[in-house]
């Protein structure tokens, strides 16, 4: 860090965060994923299976896991499971019992009481 020292300006304003591949809420997504295998390995420890065993029940469970979550990140990206989820909430179809609603329409489409 001497008098010619070069310093680069970070260009990732308004990007997402991203960690080896993973963007956004996926790096959550891992995270909890670890503390859930983690709290699986020590819950198989405790009650006397042994070390071994315990490391690939956890390594075959993880597996899946970790690339389920890097799956999800490569095919929606930063919000795509949360557009996603949303597109389900909408319905079908809109279905009216009663045409009252409409019946008090103004010709401007305002609802008038």
């Amino acid at each position: 860090m001497g008098p010619g020292s070069v310093y680069q300006i970070n260009k990732g304003i308004n990007t997402p965060i991203e960690f080896k591949g993973l963007k956004a809420q996926y790096i959550w997504y891992m995270g909890a994923a670890a503390i859930i295998l983690f709290g699986i390995y020590a819950l198989l420890y405790s009650f006397g299976v042994r070390s071994y065993i315990c490391v690939g029940i956890v390594i075959l469970l993880g597996i899946p896991m970790i690339m389920g979550i890097y799956h999800l990140s490569a095919a929606y990206g930063e919000h795509g499971v949360t557009k996603m989820l949303a597109r389900r909430r909408i319905p079908k179809y809109v279905r009216s019992r009663s045409r009252k609603t409409f019946k008090n329409c103004a010709s401007d489409g305002n609802i008038t009481q």
